[in-house]
């Protein structure tokens, strides 16, 4: 079995292209690695691949659920390990790109679940959301809003019925791993960028359309780009401040995908040249032909 590449990296550094250019040139298909692209509907707000990228190569796991319903790590780990397995038995290579890195961690390495296990990195709310929730369960907890980490153990005790158990450091596949990084000024620039053009892509009427179908969706109130118009709908916030909220929570979301990406998975890292993407991707390419041929 030739290696997965796995493409990892923050919100906006180029991943769904430099994943489907990899793809044309390995003979390989695509799994997608994102939480809120597994959903149908929820298209502009999460940057899912266009039709048109679509159609370039094949892509799985995109489009699987509809927003009213749940899905859990446990089922995105049998869902992806089934894909490797029906696209390796036709020869073809794997490629798994995305930004939700305890998926992609579960489906490659030796995680144990419980089925029904929902172990959530809660990375698309802010420490503040996460505490809110926890007090939903409990109005007297008393932790500290910095204490990420704790809250978030916490708010998955509460939100479990099942324990998890893992085996966190075996690794079941051959992998390469890519991780795209860039200065924090560019990442943060393209943030902001991606999501003007959101706005004009039709963003608005989407989660208008969204909320008038699923209004008690648990993605829609989690994902973000999504979460944040509840004010705007509700409570008749100025879109510039909905506009400007979603912003800084995919910029904050992006140093915590730094942050675990660096941790958990040890990537090769690659300093993503925006002016000029092809020799990133040549860079990658010529990278990953003399691992094969070693």
């Amino acid at each position: 079995m030739k290696e997965i590449i796995v493409i990892i990296g923050p919100t906006g550094v180029g991943k769904t292209k430099l994943s489907i250019e990899l793809a044309k040139k390995l003979d390989a298909e695509i799994i997608n690695g994102d939480s809120v692209a597994i959903y149908k509907k929820l298209n502009i707000g999460s940057a899912k691949p266009t039709e048109e990228e679509q159609k370039q190569v094949p892509h799985h796991l995109i489009d699987l659920k509809d927003p009213k319903e749940d899905y859990s790590v446990y089922d995105y780990q049998q869902d992806a390990r089934r894909e490797i397995k029906e696209i390796t038995s036709r020869n073809k290579r794997v490629i798994i790109v995305g930004g939700t890195g305890l998926y992609i961690k579960a489906a490659l390495y030796n995680y144990k679940f419980k089925k029904g296990t929902k172990n959530n990195t809660y990375d698309d709310l802010s420490n503040e959301e996460i505490l809110n929730k926890l007090k939903e369960y409990d109005e007297t907890i008393d932790i500290h809003p910095n204490n990420r980490k704790r809250l978030v153990r916490m708010l998955n005790k509460y939100e479990n019925k099942e324990e998890i158990t893992a085996g966190k450091d075996t690794c079941l596949y051959p992998i390469y791993i890519v991780g795209l990084t860039a200065p924090r000024g560019g990442v943060s620039d393209r943030i902001n960028k991606r999501i003007d053009k959101m706005l004009e892509e039709g963003l608005i009427e989407e989660v208008e359309a969204l909320k008038g179908e699923y209004l008690h969706s648990r993605v829609l109130n989690s994902a973000i780009g999504y979460k944040e118009f509840e004010k705007y709908l509700y409570e008749a916030m100025p879109i510039e401040e909905v506009m400007e909220k979603i912003k800084q929570d995919s910029r904050r979301y992006a140093k915590r995908q730094y942050t675990f990406f660096k941790h958990q998975f040890h990537p090769n890292w690659y300093s993503v040249n925006f002016d000029n993407f092809q020799e990133t991707i040549n860079q990658v390419y010529n990278d990953i032909k003399k691992q094969e041929a070693n």
